[in-house]
């Protein structure tokens, strides 16, 4: 075989997500018939709502054709979406404004394919979604790290971001309110804050509120608060896959500001023409009362597994953890359960190996100390919960 004259470009030399390593070797236990309690993944186990099902089953029986929408959705469903703004938030947002988008992955390409030129420097708090800092690499920015642990709650400060920008102007800040993999939120007046400094230095703010109403706080801003409530200037990140369940039908939204409205529109049209047209008409059906009723029913169950798992946190005997305020996580440092491991994925290794259990190393999060610590997803359950709560803590207690 002789070598070839070709290579990948420097742009894709990003890391693959740890996660999906698991998701394999898992695959491969149970086709091994081993019984495996995943923890690992960031998918809810409820599915779509029985509307949607309805709605897809319907559309796909129909003799019609499923053929190209508009590139940024069709009006029924972005005026659903607008609706759901005004339902949750008490926004009135027009549908022009929203942009319906190939899962919130392709709603972070458009978006910041938009708002960034290659070299700009765009803010993130550290641990956080590894793909923002993969996507932001391959278009050409600079990802600015912002270190964030139990002092800061995992979120970044004002003045943390008035440190990066001082050492060179940012152009981007992207926040999660609810954070994975910390699951740690900002208030009312910590966003305001936030949204205010980057509207003063020209930051603009992309905020990623996929996670939004698996919150467990009450309250008139109990299922998180938009940067569209504080800053028209910022960009909102959202989707199907978290509440509504719906990870697999591949919809998100934008709601994208004046200003970037033409450009994200090209842009759609060229990079994937449109989002999935049958998923697109079923995904109406994901704002009736009942689907909504669903997904109040699946972050119930969510709410009791974090109940489970806060209530025996301390059997575990590991260190510094975050404060789970929303999303479906648990992010901890391992601290002396570490003892005999190299790293957080060879502890996992021997974890999965010996217990069934699969949980999530956290250096794809956290590059500088994520090696130190795991997240465990709660989407599994309370019961499931429970179950591998008490293999981790055995097998941890025949180490000793």
């Amino acid at each position: 075989m002789t070598s070839s004259p070709f290579a990948p470009s420097a742009r894709s030399a990003v890391a693959p997500f740890e996660v999906m390593d698991v998701l394999a070797t898992v695959a491969r236990m149970r086709a091994e018939g081993r019984e495996v309690i995943s923890l690992c993944a960031g998918e809810p186990s409820q599915g779509a709502p029985s509307a949607v099902h309805a709605a897809a089953a319907r559309i796909h029986t129909e003799a019609r054709p499923l053929g190209y929408t508009p590139a940024l959705g069709t009006a029924p469903l972005r005026a659903a979406i607008a609706g759901h703004y005004g339902r949750w938030y008490g926004l009135d947002v027009d549908p022009t404004e929203v942009a319906v988008t190939t899962g919130s992955s392709g709603g972070f390409v458009l978006a910041f394919l938009a708002a960034f030129d290659h070299g700009d420097r765009v803010a993130l708090a550290r641990p956080g979604y590894p793909a923002y800092r993969n996507i932001l690499a391959g278009l050409g920015c600079e990802v600015v790290d912002i270190a964030t642990g139990p002092v800061e709650r995992y979120q970044p400060t004002v003045a943390q971001l008035e440190a990066a920008h001082a050492q060179a102007p940012l152009a981007g800040l992207v926040l999660a309110s609810p954070a994975n993999p910390t699951g740690t939120m900002v208030d009312r007046g910590e966003l305001t804050a936030i949204a205010a400094w980057c509207s003063a230095h020209g930051v603009r703010l992309v905020s990623d509120e996929i996670y939004h109403g698996v919150t467990y706080a009450d309250g008139p801003d109990a299922k998180g608060v938009s940067a569209r409530e504080v800053d028209e200037h910022a960009i909102v990140v959202s989707s199907f896959s978290k509440y509504w369940g719906m990870t697999g039908w591949r919809l998100g939204w934008l709601l994208v500001p004046q200003d970037l409205r033409a450009a994200v529109d090209a842009l759609a049209g060229n990079i994937a023409l449109c989002p999935p047209a049958g998923a697109q008409e079923a995904a109406v059906a994901a704002f009736t009362e009942e689907s909504y009723e669903q997904g109040e029913a699946a972050r119930q169950d969510f709410a009791r597994a974090r109940e489970v798992l806060l209530e025996r946190a301390a059997e575990l005997g590991w260190g510094a953890a975050a404060p789970a305020d929303g999303a479906f996580y648990y992010w901890a440092e391992l601290g002396d359960r570490l003892a005999g491991f190299a790293d957080a994925r060879e502890y996992a290794a021997a974890l999965l190996e010996a217990t069934g259990v699969a949980v999530t190393p956290g250096g794809d999060f956290d590059p500088v100390v994520g090696s130190r610590c795991v997240r465990l997803s709660l989407a599994a359950g309370p019961d499931a919960i429970n179950e591998a709560l008490d293999r981790i803590i055995a097998w941890q207690g025949s180490r000793a």
